[in-house]
């Protein structure tokens, strides 16, 4: 099984259940309509990596996002995620009305920082994302359209999460394309003091 690691220990996550079209920047650049309900949608652990792979057959973009850590009926513990996308294989599976598992569950999808515990999931969180030292996406909890404790309460109210289960809010604007070269830098920021980050070359 694959793990993440919070303050020097492993945890095996059973599973992420992530957000999507939470930020409307993010919404409108992808040219999609504001949902009405919550969108989610869950990657196994088999998705999980420490490696970012670029795709010269089926380009991969990146999302980042702010992640949590769930424990003993909470979020815990805050990081970085990166939630990897078959853009174009996602289109055609909208297009024909079918799931998007292919296009965001596939193993490599989900890639974080090291996870550090926090007060609580407040509006104060920011990610900030680079590549190859350009500012790229930009974020935070405030600009969400559903924040994280009614992602918790709409997940719960259909799903069972597991301690050491993941939860990705959704992504701010600024998504693209994973190119083989390129040096990803991402950081959680709370109240100008980083709180955790992590460093990636896609290969």
């Amino acid at each position: 099984m694959n793990v993440v690691s919070l303050a020097e220990r492993t945890i095996v996550p059973s599973k992420i259940v992530c957000v999507g079209r939470n930020f409307v920047e993010h919404i409108e650049e992808l040219g999609n309509e504001v949902p009405e309900d919550m969108v989610l949608f869950v990657k196994p652990n088999s998705a999980l990596s420490t490696t970012l792979c670029a795709d010269e057959v089926e380009p991969i973009h990146y999302e980042a996002e702010i992640s949590f850590l769930y424990q003993h009926g909470n979020f815990v513990a805050v990081a970085l995620g990166l939630d990897l996308t078959k853009r174009e294989l996602q289109g055609r599976l909208k297009a024909k009305g079918l799931p998007w598992e292919r296009a965001k569950s596939f193993d490599g999808a989900a890639l974080f920082s090291p996870f550090v515990e926090f007060a609580d999931p407040s509006s104060r969180l920011q990610l900030a994302l680079s590549i190859n030292g350009t500012s790229t996406q930009v974020g935070g909890v405030e600009m969400m359209i559903y924040k994280p404790d009614d992602i918790l309460t709409e997940i719960q109210s259909f799903m069972s999460l597991e301690d050491g289960d993941i939860v990705m809010t959704g992504t701010p604007k600024g998504v693209g394309v994973v190119t083989a070269g390129d040096t990803f830098v991402g950081e959680i920021i709370q109240d100008e003091k980083v709180l955790t980050e992590a460093e990636w070359v896609a290969f």
